[in-house]
């Protein structure tokens, strides 16, 4: 980050302050939560198959690929005044966000509950991608890890009430039986709640924090005139000529699945298409923006493109970090419940009282390593004062990896929450210390679209977990699950060494 001469310190900002910038998050981790504990259970109530359900899902992750750069761009280029730079799309994203959330128990058909799905994450990204930016844009260097830990103690609290609130109003005498096709109260009012939720912390934050102006900002030496204009690094050739070689190479892999699943008997996952697909519309995109450019119509689409052709150093090796730690926390979200049900209780049957018995205790288990996340947000600080931001990380996906191996080890479904603390370590930091080193090395004007950039380096390893987890489970492990969170967890160490690449500046 290019500093001016003469430029002053930010402020250091109270602990109160930091509390106020990130209580939004409690009310965007609430979205989240309902939708992640009660979308399939709404698309199988409207008459979805079991083996529909992915595909119905892979809208969010996409949503999240194309919506935060997007979203993180014109973050960086809105002034608004008092209303100031991040907190338009805060609330924007709040308010329909929240219209999403009332309307999503209610709808009678399955295809508008999945338009509704595409919509509901569309608005959370809206107001999630700012939020990250807003750290490195309000708090001083050495204040950032404090800020995105307080960002994973709302994510752990909002996880927790989130996906407990259809259990907890079931206590308060709201029915949690409906007719056939039609969703039971306790997961209706949950959704009106979570809507008024989103609203009110996101509008906390936004009336009790007050952003830095232009003019702050270049006493920072953050911003001055030239880094605001448009300096395009990659000539047009540059643009054309790389775009051309990723649309070849993503034809090439289409055509290769294609002849794959159409030759063999063992089928890999049609949503591979969508990586596939992916890269060949990537390198379309990257020609269009060089045509563009050659034609100098130099838009937010040539800006995007030239900054993923010059990513900093630094993202580059975090992004591989984020690749095999996300690739782990999938395998642990897709698998834990038939993992687990065939591991202790040997049993694949859906309808037995072994399997359900254990997805309750999932559901425990998951709320658990949300609030262990929330308590440990508290101690990250401490571990990258002593250690570095990069080797505290590295020590909490030690943990992560080894909680996630150890399902294996432990014979007894309560001593999984053992393994719970340490994913919930690993989950705090994974939420937050990435996002503090990365912001070192970013400029302040560019600072959302590169946040938005990083989120790419969530939704591929979503997708392939998704997709490959499911061909090894069957070709490579016999059908045990349990050797697929195995997996995930050697992931997750491969992601800790790799954090020994990353120097702090």
């Amino acid at each position: 980050m290019s500093e001016l001469n003469g430029a002053i310190q930010k402020p250091r900002l109270s602990l109160f302050q930091i509390v106020n910038m990130s209580v939004g998050f409690l009310g965007i981790q609430f979205a989240f939560g309902l939708q992640n504990a009660n979308v399939s259970r709404i698309f199988q109530t409207l008459g979805a198959k079991i083996e529909e359900i992915p595909i119905l899902w892979i809208a969010a992750p996409l949503t999240g690929l194309i919506m935060q750069p997007i979203i993180g761009h014109m973050s960086d280029k809105t002034w608004l005044g008092k209303f100031g730079r991040r907190r338009p799309y805060f609330m924007v994203g709040a308010i329909l966000a929240a219209l999403a959330l009332f309307a999503f128990p209610n709808v009678a058909a399955l295809w508008v509950a999945a338009v509704l799905l595409w919509l509901l994450d569309a608005s959370i990204n809206i107001s999630m991608e700012p939020f990250r930016a807003f750290v490195g844009d309000m708090l001083p260097d050495n204040q950032r890890t404090t800020g995105f830990a307080m960002q994973s103690f709302f994510i752990g609290v909002g996880a927790v009430i989130s996906s407990m609130l259809p259990y907890i109003l079931g206590k308060f005498d709201i029915t949690d039986q409906a007719p056939l096709g039609q969703l039971p109260d306790t997961v209706k009012y949950s959704f009106y709640i979570g809507g008024i939720v989103y609203v009110i912390a996101v509008a906390y934050t936004v009336f009790t924090t007050q952003e830095y102006s232009p003019a702050q900002m270049k006493s920072f030496g953050v911003l001055d005139d030239e880094s605001t204009a448009k300096n395009i690094k990659s000539n047009w050739s540059s643009f054309f000529n790389k775009g051309l070689v990723w649309l070849v190479i993503g034809g090439i892999l289409t055509a290769a699945l294609y002849l794959y699943n159409t030759t063999t008997e063992v089928k890999l996952e049609k949503e591979l298409y969508v990586l596939t697909c992916g890269v060949a519309f990537f390198g379309l995109l990257q020609m269009v923006a060089g045509l563009f450019h050659k034609s100098n119509m130099d838009n937010g689409l040539v800006e995007v493109m030239d900054d993923l052709n010059f990513l900093p150093d630094t993202m580059k090796k975090l992004a591989v970090v984020q690749f095999f730690s996300w690739f782990a926390l999938f395998s642990m979200w897709i698998y834990s419940t038939p993992a687990l049900a065939q591991h202790l209780y040997n049993t694949t049957d859906t309808a037995s009282s072994q399997y359900n018995k254990i997805g309750d205790w999932v559901g425990v288990m998951f709320g658990s390593y949300n609030g262990f996340a929330a308590l440990f947000a508290f101690l990250l600080p401490v571990l990258s004062k002593k250690f570095s931001r990069p080797k505290a990380h590295m020590i909490a996906l030690i943990a992560g990896g080894l909680g996630l191996i150890s399902y294996y080890i432990f014979k007894e479904e309560k001593l999984l929450i053992i393994s719970m603390a340490g994913v919930g370590l690993a989950w705090s930091s994974i939420l937050s210390m990435p996002y503090s080193i990365l912001t070192q090395t970013l400029p302040s004007h560019k600072m959302g679209v590169y946040m938005g950039i990083f989120n790419f380096f969530i939704v591929i390893p979503q997708i392939l977990a998704a997709t490959l987890l499911g061909f090894f489970t069957k070709h490579l492990f016999g059908d045990q699950a349990i050797l697929s969170i195995v997996l995930g967890g050697c992931s997750m160490l491969v992601a800790a060494l790799l954090c020994l690449r990353i120097k702090e500046k």
